[in-house]
Formats: structure tokens, C-alpha cells, sequence
């Protein structure tokens, strides 16, 4: 051994024999009831020797964090640093994740949608191109010279024929490169496929080759002389024309606008049988014929009427039963707008003259309700008769013109209650008075007394 060891054994404290020998028993004793070596006191820390490494260290890993106590709070571990590359692809791949189930959810609900809406489309498209669940009420249409299909489609949807002008078009071109389309009238209903629809347009109908009859019914004519008319030209039966003519329905305009109360009224349509030279065809359906008259009427009453009509404070019916009057009491059409004003004054004025006291309306209640009544009602007979019942009829005593409508419409402004007419001369007289009213009446019977006079001086010569 090197002094420098001998040097330290020197300096390490003496201790005598009997310490050591008390000390090495104490470690028996501890090691036989413990089974443990003793340690030496905490004063004198036990150091393990350690041998040398030749030359050579040896680098230790560090040492383990010390242990915790149970559910005492730990820091956590330091992060540990990741590749960026790495962390941005995974962050890409999760936004993936998380848009592709809106995006199913969106092109599954979008092509859910689209499939219903195809689906009601191609329904209606079949609904409208069989005329399943539509009406069968008879229209006419009038087809002009040289009509395409786009314009024959487009007069089929404003009749309420069919729904997809467009569609119509298409199915027709399909079916024929170039169809011959007839001029004139056609009768169609809203219930007919495509296929018929354009059959009857395109064919030569039996009507076609029967005789052709020519009907005038003159203005102030009744439902009842022109079924009559009808009757004895061979187009239909009196009885038949007059039943569908007043049951109407034809999907009209003007048909939206009439009274709904018609407990009191002889005939439901009076009034709307415009005056007008019409050419039917022999042993024509009465509902035909009932077409024809309802759309020349619809036609007359222009947008221009219509809002004439809605300025004053009369419905149609009531424009219509007044002009009828007018047709009626007018000895001329010149006179008829000072005609009206003397019946749109005594509206006006009802405190003063609740009758209208028109003759023409008496004679339609006791001529022509009377009679052809197989029940006679007294009360509707009376409603008729305006010596009778205050204000208007509850509906037309004729068949007015265009001219009798106009004279209504203008609502020409006079101070006049009354009016005479000498029948011969067609010369009418206006008062203002009563009393200028029986003055004219006076002048008139005058007149016709001067001229019975001449025509017996003429007679005996």
C-alpha cells in the first residue's frame, strides 16, 4: 500500500477493543431478529467503495424521477416533439373525415329531392297528357288560318284544355313531323288525352259534311223564341237548348260574375243569349250550340266593359237586366243612353220613385213567366213586374245588344224621371216633372189622333 493510504488509516479515529467487540455484537444480535445488515448511523453515512475503472467511463442514464404518493398531482410528461410534415398530413386527413358525412348527408338529401320533384313532374306531365282527373265540360275552339302548334297549344291552356303548352307542343311534334291542323271550330274537353285532342283538330268530323244552318236571333229576343228558332232549323230540340243554356258551367269568364241566388229568377240565363247571326249544323249537340252563344257573349263584355262594369255600383246581372229594360223601352238606338238615365235616376232616387214603373217589364211577368210556368209561383210572376215590385227584376226580361249594354255602362248624367214614345214616328219625349211628363203624354195622343184622322181621310178617297 501507498503511504497516502497509510496516511488516512492514520487519521481514522482510535477505537479500543471493548467498543469494538459491543459493536460487533449489537450487529449479530440485529442480524439474527431482522434478517437485515445494519447500517451505520446517520452520522457516519455508508459509502459503498467503488472500484476504478481502467481508463475508461462509464456514462450512467439519468436517474429515475422520484416516486409519488398515490393520487398526489403529477406533472405531465414534457411533449414530445413530432416530424410537422407528419402532424399536417394527419390534420388534413382528419378534416376529411369530418366533411364527408355532410357532404354524403347533403348529395343523398339533393338527390332525394330531385327524384320527387321528377317524379311529380313526370306525373303531371301524364296527369295533364291522359286528362285524367280533369273536367268534361264541352269547349269550342276556333282555330285560325295557318296556326302553328305553339299557337293552338297556347288557345288549349287559356281554355283550360291542358296545362303544359310546352309539353303539348313537344308530344305533338313527335307524333307527326307536319300536322295539318284544321281551321274552324273545334269542340274539345279538358278530359281528353293529347292523342284525341289532336285527332279532332287534325280530322274532318262528321259535322264537317252536314248542313250548315244560318240562325239571326235579333236583339230583344228571349231564351224561349230562340229556342223555338233553333227547333224549326233543325239544330236541336227547344226543350234541350233551353235546359243547357240555363244550366251553363262552360268555364267562361263571365259565368264567374253572375248571382249565385236564383230562387226567384224564371230564367237563369236570360240576358246572355247574345244577339248575333250564328252558323250552326243540323242535329248539333245542344251543348255545342250553348258553347257557341256563351263564348260570343264572353267575347263582347272586353276588358274595357269589365272595368266599367266594376266602377259602377250594379253587378253584371244587374247591368245586364237594366239593359235589357233599355233594349226594351228605347224606340231608338239613339235614344237609348237618355233612356238609361232615366232609369239610373230613379235608382238613385228610390225614396222618390220606388217603382220603375217600366212596361216592357210587365208585360215579360204576365206574356212570358205567366205562362210557361207549370206551377204558377205569384211571387216570381210579381218580382218580374216593376209596377209591382220596387227596384230591378231579379233577372233580364230579354236579350239585350251591344248597344243597350253601352247605353247602361255610360251612365249618362240628366235631370230626366221620364220618357214617352210615340210607336209610329220612333219620336221620344223626356220630362223632368210629372207634370211635363203628362204634357207630353197629351202631345203624343195628339199626334196619333191627327194621324188616324189623315189615314181615314186617305182611306175615303
Amino acid at each position: 500500500m501507498s503511504n497516502e493510504h497509510e496516511d488516512n488509516f492514520d487519521n481514522t479515529p482510535d477505537m479500543d477493543d471493548d467498543s469494538l467487540a459491543d459493536e460487533e455484537n449489537v450487529s449479530v444480535d440485529t442480524f439474527h431478529q431482522t434478517g437485515e445488515i445494519p447500517l451505520p448511523p446517520p452520522d457516519e453515512p455508508y459509502t459503498p467503495a467503488v472500484e476504478e475503472e481502467n481508463e475508461t467511463d462509464i456514462e450512467l442514464p439519468p436517474p429515475l424521477p422520484p416516486l409519488q404518493p398515490y393520487g398526489s398531482e403529477q406533472q405531465p410528461p414534457p411533449p414530445v416533439k413530432k416530424n410537422a410534415n407528419s402532424n399536417k398530413k394527419r390534420k388534413r386527413k382528419k378534416k376529411r373525415k369530418r366533411s364527408r358525412l355532410p357532404g354524403v348527408l347533403i348529395l343523398t338529401t339533393f338527390i332525394f329531392g330531385l327524384s320527387v320533384v321528377l317524379a311529380l313532374v313526370i306525373i303531371g306531365f301524364g296527369k295533364d297528357m291522359f286528362g285524367i282527373g280533369k273536367s268534361d265540360k264541352t269547349h269550342l275552339i276556333v282555330i285560325p288560318e295557318n296556326a302553328t302548334t305553339e299557337e293552338i297549344a297556347t288557345m288549349l291552356e287559356n281554355d283550360g284544355i291542358i296545362k303544359s303548352p310546352k309539353f303539348f307542343t313537344i308530344f305533338s311534334q313527335l307524333r307527326s313531323a307536319e300536322i295539318p291542323y284544321i281551321a274552324g271550330e273545334h269542340f274539345v274537353r279538358p278530359n281528353m288525352a293529347y292523342e284525341t285532342i289532336i285527332n279532332e283538330l287534325t280530322s274532318v268530323e262528321e259535322e264537317d259534311v252536314k248542313e250548315s244552318v244560318e240562325v239571326t236571333f235579333p236583339e230583344g229576343i228571349t231564351i224561349i223564341d230562340a229556342a223555338k228558332i233553333l227547333q224549326d232549323n233543325g239544330v236541336c230540340s227547344a226543350e234541350d237548348f233551353i235546359f243547357y243554356f240555363n244550366s251553363g258551367g262552360y268555364g267562361y269568364e263571365f259565368e264567374n260574375h253572375l248571382t249565385s241566388d236564383t230562387s226567384i229568377k224564371f230564367m237563369r240565363m236570360e240576358g246572355y243569349l247574345f244577339p248575333d247571326t250564328y252558323y250552326f249544323f243540323t242535329d248539333m249537340e245542344p251543348e255545342q250550340v250553348c258553347q257557341k252563344i256563351y263564348m260570343n257573349f264572353d267575347q263582347r263584355i272586353t276588358e274595357a266593359r269589365w272595368e266599367k262594369i266594376n266602377s259602377l255600383e250594379l253587378s253584371l246581372d244587374e247591368i245586364i237586366t237594366m239593359a235589357s229594360i233599355v233594349q226594351k223601352e228605347a224606340a231608338t238606338t239613339g235614344t237609348m243612353t237618355l233612356v238609361a238615365s232615366v232609369f239610373w235616376n230613379r235608382l238613385r232616387n228610390k225614396d222618390v220613385f220606388p217603382l220603375l214603373q217600366s212596361d216592357p217589364t210587365s208585360n215579360y211577368a204576365n206574356d212570358v213567366v205567366r205562362p210557361n210556368m207549370e206551377v204558377v209561383d205569384e211571387t216570381i210572376v210579381n218580382s218580374y213586374d216593376t209596377y209591382k215590385s220596387p227596384g230591378l227584376p231579379p233577372g233580364a226580361i230579354c236579350n239585350p245588344g251591344i248597344d243597350a249594354i253601352d247605353a247602361v255602362l255610360e251612365d249618362y248624367k240628366s235631370n230626366y224621371f221620364y220618357f214617352i214614345a210615340n210607336i209610329n214616328t220612333k219620336q221620344t219625349y223626356f220630362a223632368e216633372t210629372l207634370e211635363e211628363h203628362y204634357a207630353n203624354e197629351e202631345l203624343i195622343n195628339e199626334q196619333y189622333a191627327a194621324e188616324k184622322a189623315a189615314n181615314a181621310e186617305n182611306a175615303a178617297e
